[in-house]
């Protein structure tokens, strides 16, 4: 089976998250030579496939094999892999089926490597995440089997293939306030305490907030105000309650404590409620590390183009591997299309997708 081929069969399993619908068993019998661990759990598929060729370290290919509901309105079938003009129609065929078939194919050519080649997959990326990678990083650290390094394939790309390679992802923290004032009559504004009143100061001192400058790896952490309601639609009530939502992607210079010392500060004297949470921590990976200047060159030799570094977007499972000392970059196919209608990929992207791997591969 070639690497079109793959691909396509990959993408016609109707692998919604959190199932592999038989991905996760098709790319088991095309790597039979490498040695597998699953580790299901919660309905969750995880697979860790490895091969040791020699002594020495230990590289990872990362991905999953979920993908987000398709939606109404598709020009195809979204899981019937429509080829069309050099592209290929389907749901993950960008995010990140495309991925997962170069990195498998780059394995299964794979004639001699200096350590262990290692893939790890899981089919729970686009939903909650609980129980895919991490479970097996968890069970691969028992074991004294953690990767050195990782190459997670997730749609990375901006307007040309091999234009951008991320190097380390932005935190996420959600924080929700509630306020608390004193409901009342229209008429008599002085006999109640408006959570309106009493938010409208504050708003310019929470709106597009930067908690820090940013660096050459991250942009400036931000308070990005999502959600703010109060009140009950009515024009002769004034509130008593207000519910404040907001997000803040943040670069390493900025933690969870320090949002909750400024929200304390600008709300001091008021009566409100903070609860935070943070679903995603920062990371970078050292611009000159092995597996950055390998990818980098793997890149530059296939493609003819020197991929920017950044750590833009949203988060991925390279995030789990960071926490657990894997350094890790990201590269993929372009991500135009991803999660939105007619996702496509470019076949011409994944070949050139595989090119890299091989390299890397050859030259670590």
């Amino acid at each position: 089976m070639k690497l079109e081929e793959l691909l396509v069969r990959l993408l016609q399993c109707q692998s919604i998250t959190p199932e592999d619908d038989g991905a996760m068993d098709l790319i088991r019998e095309h790597l039979s030579d490498f040695d597998v661990i699953r580790i299901d759990k919660n309905g969750v598929k995880n697979m860790f496939l490895y091969k040791k060729f020699s002594e020495g370290k230990h590289l990872c290919f990362a991905g999953h094999v979920d993908v987000v509901p398709p939606g109404e309105g598709w020009e195809y079938d979204p899981f019937s892999a429509t080829i069309k003009d050099g592209f290929v129609y389907a749901r993950g065929a960008q995010d990140m089926k495309s991925g997962v078939a170069a990195f498998v194919q780059a394995c299964k050519d794979a004639k001699d490597f200096q350590g262990t080649l290692s893939l790890l997959l899981t089919s729970d990326e686009e939903g909650e995440g609980r129980y895919g990678t991490i479970e097996v990083l968890k069970y691969l650290k028992a074991h004294a089997f953690l990767p050195d390094y990782a190459i997670v394939a997730e749609p990375t790309c901006e307007r040309t293939f091999g234009d951008s390679i991320k190097i380390g992802r932005r935190g996420s923290i959600n924080g929700v306030v509630e306020l608390f004032g004193q409901q009342g009559h229209a008429a008599y504004p002085e006999k109640s305490r408006n959570t309106i009143n009493l938010i409208a100061p504050i708003l310019p001192l929470l709106s597009g907030y930067f908690f820090d400058e940013g660096d050459e790896n991250f942009a400036p952490s931000q308070l990005v105000i999502t959600d703010i309601r109060s009140g009950m639609e009515v024009t002769n009530v004034t509130p008593g309650y207000l519910k404040l939502m907001f997000n803040v992607r943040n670069s390493t210079k900025t933690t969870k404590e320090d949002i909750e010392r400024y929200i304390k500060k600008v709300f001091e004297g008021l009566e409100y409620q903070l609860k935070l949470s943070q679903t995603a921590k920062p990371f970078v990976t050292e611009r000159e590390s092995k597996i950055v200047k390998l990818v980098t060159e793997a890149t530059k030799e296939s493609v003819h183009i020197k991929p920017k570094l950044t750590t833009t977007g949203g988060t991925s499972d390279a995030r789990f591997l960071s926490e657990y000392g894997v350094k890790s970059i990201e590269l993929g196919v372009i991500n135009d299309r991803i999660h939105g209608l007619n996702e496509r990929c470019a076949l011409s992207e994944v070949e050139n997708l595989k090119k890299i791997f091989d390299k890397v591969i050859k030259n670590f």
